[in-house]
């Protein structure tokens, strides 16, 4: 779920507003506009719906990746080889969201070409989140899948020590008549940016979430950020954060758990991994019997009585398309340490003041 205590009393910034404003602080990096807009506009539509933890809040670590850290601002991924739909691209050590745009913009071509497509990506780093891409895919009527590693922040299951990542997985389904049907979730029971949101906030976590560095149970965020995530669904959740995380590394030259970095000293600059598939449905059904199908199980699902407690059933990514609706019309909530950290951002890079940065004052 996408929710966040305290949004309600938050100021909320026009998108547009946003997305311009990041433009120009990440083109202050030395970044082209285009690369610039690409990295903002990822940024922004996280925020848009509702994953905030992939959001504004990674600005600051995204300058520092920039001009302090190696990330270089104006590398173009280069594609090494091709096979059919097998496709391995090199990120060049550019920001992460440049390399994996161009990979799932190249999934697509050889998917449209050859039926189904698989691209593996290296030279890159953090990404954003997954389902920016995916969706990419099932806006052009093919089912998406994007995976990536991620520095360590879980245990093998019965260990403590930090040596399996997050790895997230997004797979994007088109909805042809409705909303795509998408789904993008670390193999943890959250995210370490989620944590920091709570940090933030001053808020405690939902139980079952972190453990402390001891390996105990923890609802105290700065505990959580020093200690471990929680898998999803206990060792299976580590076995399947293992395979995704091998499915981005192993098939190139991008690095696997701690040999891409850690939480302490950071990511290794060009050494993450991501992949990225795309399935053209005509090359196995028509569309018209696809729609058909999918709609029905839309339409079963929705018709799933109510359990006590509950308002509604959800379909994966109903939520997030309500709150991008609302974001869109109302503008994105802004916490008070977001906001101060993008102004502390602009002194830093010597912005001078504009009517842009007027508005988050």
């Amino acid at each position: 779920m996408a929710y966040y205590p305290g949004e309600k009393s938050e100021k909320r910034i026009d998108h547009n507003t946003l997305k311009s404003l990041v433009t120009s602080i990440f083109k202050k990096c030395d970044m082209s506009h285009n690369h610039a807009k690409t990295v903002s506009e990822s940024l922004i539509n996280a925020d848009l719906r509702g994953i905030h933890s992939h959001g504004i809040i990674r600005v600051p670590e995204y300058v520092k990746k920039l001009r302090e850290d190696g990330v270089n601002p104006k590398s173009n991924p280069v594609i090494i080889s091709k096979f059919g739909g097998a496709i391995r691209v090199n990120g060049k050590n550019s920001m992460g969201q440049i390399g994996s745009k161009f990979s799932m913009m190249e999934a697509i071509k050889a998917a449209n070409k050859n039926g189904i497509s698989f691209v593996s990506l290296e030279g890159s780093n953090h990404c954003g989140t997954l389902d920016w891409y995916t969706l990419m895919a099932s806006k052009k009527n093919l089912i998406g899948i994007a995976g990536t590693n991620a520095l360590p922040t879980m245990a093998p299951w019965g260990g403590k020590d930090k040596i399996v990542g997050l790895n997230p997985i997004s797979i994007s389904f088109p909805g042809i008549k409705n909303h795509d049907l998408v789904i993008d979730t670390a193999l943890g029971q959250t995210s370490h940016g989620k944590i920091r949101i709570y940090s933030q906030k001053n808020e405690k976590i939902p139980d079952g979430w972190a453990f402390n560095s001891n390996g105990l149970p923890t609802i105290d965020p700065n505990e959580a950020i020093n200690g471990l995530i929680q898998p999803i669904g206990g060792f299976k959740g580590i076995g399947l954060a293992m395979m995704v995380g091998m499915l981005s590394t192993l098939l190139s030259n991008a690095q696997y758990g701690n040999n891409s970095g850690n939480m302490i000293d950071g990511a290794k600059p060009g050494a993450d991994g991501q992949f990225f598939i795309a399935i053209n449905i005509n090359a196995f059904i028509d569309l018209e019997t696809y729609e058909s199908k999918i709609s029905t199980i839309i339409k079963e699902f929705k018709a799933s009585s109510i359990a006590d407690g509950f308002k509604q059933v959800y379909l994966p990514g109903e939520i997030e398309n309500e709150l991008m609706n609302k974001n869109l019309e109302s503008g994105i909530p802004i916490n008070n340490k977001s906001i101060k950290d993008l102004k502390s951002t602009m002194e830093q890079l010597n912005l001078k003041p504009s009517l842009i940065a007027t508005l988050i004052n």
